[in-house]
């Protein structure tokens, strides 16, 4: 089968088509031919040697992707056979998801409703469960200011989504006028540009202060939003794509993801009415060009890779 192999960190180049043997279920796992693979900001961080916890730095060489969506055709012991030729997406150990073929627990594969096509499926897949579970734990009420930053990203948009949903007035940060307007089609009430350095005294003119942060950015951005939040306000701090993870000090509340069974949160993102919004759909052989633009911030929403057999 054909794999993206990573032998050396470093840029985009680094992402290497080969072939290599097929692998094997062993016991309580399946084999799935992929039909979609996703892409998240933290694969380019990895590739790169830069992941955001060193001690879960990947050993090399290692194949990349933590998420697929296509048909089990395979299953090891202890697996009901009646599962070979069922449509799911599973989350997998932490790579090996830019292949032909995967293999998965079974214990934590998902089918998707009928339907819906497997790239929107795959594209809910981490990021839906991260929504959804930051969702939960911040909990927006209704008339509360909401900031999302990243907002035209994978997580945000469907933060924006749901934040609305639950009666929020959201704000969307982005970096660029694609990603504003999508955000602003998805609900959100204003949307600031967080590459300008007056973004933040905008948001303060307009709400007053801000109830909820969702940072999925840290660095400046992060820091910054946090500053917005009224005494007692909450931030959710999930990510770090633009810096240090964010220290939002004594007066706020930080919230962390809650204690749930994952697969029930992706059976909820997926049957929620959720618009994923997917950017990029590539062949496995571009593997390189998905990273490079995500790395330059030019993509709105989801990347996925289609690595379908030759």
């Amino acid at each position: 089968m054909r794999v993206v192999v990573v032998r050396e960190f470093g840029g985009p180049e680094r992402l290497v088509v080969e072939e290599v043997p097929d692998p094997v279920p062993g016991p309580g796992q399946v084999l799935i031919e992929v039909g979609v693979a996703a892409i998240t900001f933290v694969d380019t961080q990895s590739r790169a040697g830069q992941g955001p916890v060193p001690a879960h730095r990947p050993s090399l060489p290692y194949v990349p992707g933590n998420g697929v969506g296509g048909t089990v055709v395979a299953v090891g012991a202890g697996v009901p056979e009646a599962l070979v030729g069922r449509r799911v997406i599973s989350s997998l150990d932490g790579k090996g998801g830019y292949a032909e073929l995967a293999v998965a627990q079974a214990a934590g594969l998902v089918e998707p409703p009928d339907g819906m096509s497997l790239e929107d499926a795959v594209a809910l897949l981490a990021d839906g469960r991260t929504a959804v579970g930051l969702m939960r734990a911040a909990a927006p009420k209704p008339g509360e200011w909401v900031l999302v930053e990243a907002a035209g990203g994978g997580v945000g948009s469907l933060l924006v989504q749901l934040a609305v949903r639950a009666g929020a007035r959201v704000i969307g940060a982005a970096s660029s006028q694609d990603k504003r307007r999508r955000a602003a089609d998805l609900g959100a009430e204003l949307t600031v540009d967080y590459t300008d350095p007056g973004w933040a005294d905008t948001v303060r003119e307009v709400t007053g202060g801000l109830d909820v942060v969702f940072d999925g950015v840290g660095g400046d951005i992060g820091a910054a939003a946090a500053t917005l939040l009224r005494d007692g306000g909450r931030i959710s701090v999930y990510g770090m794509a633009g810096g240090p993870m964010t220290e939002p000090g004594d007066r706020v509340t930080r919230v962390g993801f809650p204690q749930a069974d994952l697969r029930e949160l992706v059976q909820e993102a997926l049957e929620a009415g959720l618009r994923p919004t997917i950017g990029q759909v590539l062949p496995l052989e571009r593997a390189a060009d998905a990273h490079a633009a995500m790395e330059a911030r030019t993509v709105t929403g989801k990347s996925l890779l289609l690595p379908a057999p030759a």
